[in-house]
């Protein structure tokens, strides 16, 4: 009867209507999809906040994440998702600076890059990646600014 509905008629015959309609509803809604982009049901977003460490400065929102570093800064431009483990991999890009004056006509372009890591409680581990090429692995504390020391 796919597609019909049947009317049964007294108590007994309309509860178990409800019943099967419940468990329907029920089953229908729990086993919905995962929203796009969840590996699992167990990712969430790392919250916004400040983290900190030495030569890095890292300010998370809900959009992605600003880097700052000691001669470079980079950014994340989208939520950075953690696994059931804490651990995070995310592309973004990282631009190098240097000291003395920066030139009027002076461009440099951001290079594309890899942050990838794990939160444990109040501490994350980060490693910025260049293309294959390990610039650093950095160890910050949620709540802290950093101790960067830039570019003369």
């Amino acid at each position: 009867m796919r597609g019909k509905i049947v009317l049964v008629t007294g108590a007994n015959g309309l509860r178990s209507q409800i019943t099967r309609l419940a468990v329907v509803l029920v089953l229908t809604f729990c086993s919905a999809p995962l929203p796009a982009g969840a590996k699992d049901a167990n990712d969430t977003i790392l919250p916004a906040g400040s983290w900190g460490g030495e030569h890095i400065s890292l300010e998370v929102s809900d959009k992605g994440a600003e880097l700052e570093l000691d001669c470079a800064h980079g950014q994340i431009t989208h939520p950075i998702k953690l696994d059931k483990n804490h651990v995070f991999d995310v592309a973004g890009t990282f631009t190098p600076e240097h000291g003395g004056p920066i030139r009027r006509d002076e461009n440099t372009q951001p290079a594309t890059a890899r942050y990838s890591g794990h939160i444990d409680g109040d501490s994350m581990s980060l490693k910025v990646t260049l293309s294959n090429e390990n610039v650093e692995v950095y160890t910050l504390a949620r709540g802290s600014r950093g101790r960067l020391t830039k570019c003369l």
